[in-house]
């Protein structure tokens, strides 16, 4: 395994201040977001389809400092019904075709989440059992049959014409694909393309055990991402994990995204590398820092050093 990072947390630094900043903390690669929610700081994605000479510099400063790009980010909705999917789609789009210019295999991102009807203007995760009202059945026929796979079919067709290898979704919350057997259900529709970015901080908050998560994705595993949770003593007891919850507000919530090690210990960090290993994944683990209890700085050197001690070389 090798280890990356999710540029965005370094969205303060220049695209060469940033490079430079992963040399110093021994990184390998870099994962870069090319749309959707980010504001891409460091990729002009369209800038980049439209100008080779630019391409070519942006791929230098990487070449220059030893550095390989992981995989291209572009998380998002772009099955959102309103004008932010449709910029979502756009972006998702251009990410996949400048992956293809630079020669890079794979592609992070969200599988998207529709209304539950045509006509709705609102996405709706159903988390919630359809037997009560059964209407929810239909509802989430639409968004599975009707949005979600032939929109996806045509992305694993535009990733066949540009040479795109793997789709790594995300185990968000709010998504349709947000576990494993949502993942396989996309998969098992549109073929072995897609896969799950292993996100373990969005299965802890859902009580989920990421290990057993990983011996059940065998191949499905298409990238993993650096990042822990911490259910917070003394909250999650009494309100469950369910939080609505703005995530600035970390003194409240019953769970936190935290830096590597502050959630779960570096053993456990040790065995859901080696798992994830032995079924097969010997890839790029991207760190994902997320922590609001702390600096940025602390989160990124801490969580690096958690990291370089636990996966598996």
């Amino acid at each position: 395994m090798k280890l990356s990072i999710c540029t965005d947390s370094m969205g303060n630094l220049s695209y060469t201040d940033m490079l430079d900043r992963c040399v110093e903390l021994g990184l390998e690669g870099v994962e870069m977001t090319g749309g959707g929610w980010s504001p891409a700081p460091h990729v002009p994605t369209e800038e980049l389809l439209a100008d080779k000479g630019k391409l070519k510099a942006f791929a230098k400063e990487l070449e220059a400092r030893g550095l390989e790009i992981a995989a291209l980010n572009v998380s998002g909705n772009p099955l959102d019904p309103g004008a932010l999917g449709e910029k979502h789609r756009k972006d998702t789009d251009m990410t996949i075709r400048l992956a293809g210019e630079l020669g890079v295999k794979k592609i992070v991102m969200m599988s998207g989440l529709p209304p539950a009807a045509p006509g709705d203007s609102i996405p709706n995760w159903i988390t919630y059992t359809v037997s009560w009202p059964p209407t929810l059945q239909d509802a989430l026929n639409y968004q599975w049959n009707d949005v979600a796979i032939p929109y996806w079919e045509q992305l694993v067709k535009l990733s066949d014409e540009v040479g795109v290898d793997k789709f790594a979704l995300e185990n968000f919350s709010s998504m349709l694909v947000w576990n494993p057997e949502t993942l396989f259900r996309l998969r098992d529709a549109v073929g072995p393309k897609v896969g799950l970015n292993l996100d373990p901080s969005h299965l802890f908050w859902k009580g989920a055990d990421p290990i057993a998560s990983a011996r059940a994705l065998g191949p499905a595993i298409h990238h993993l991402h650096g990042k822990d949770a911490r259910i917070e003593r003394g909250l999650a007891d009494v309100n469950g994990l369910l939080e609505t919850k703005v995530v600035e507000d970390t003194v409240n919530r019953a769970w936190n995204y935290v830096a590597v090690g502050a959630g779960h210990d570096l053993q456990w960090w040790k065995e859901f590398f080696s798992v994830c290993r032995m079924m097969g994944y010997n890839d790029w683990v991207s760190l994902e820092m997320e922590d609001l209890t702390m600096s940025v700085e602390a989160g990124i050197e801490g969580s690096v050093a958690a990291l370089q001690q636990t996966i598996s070389r």
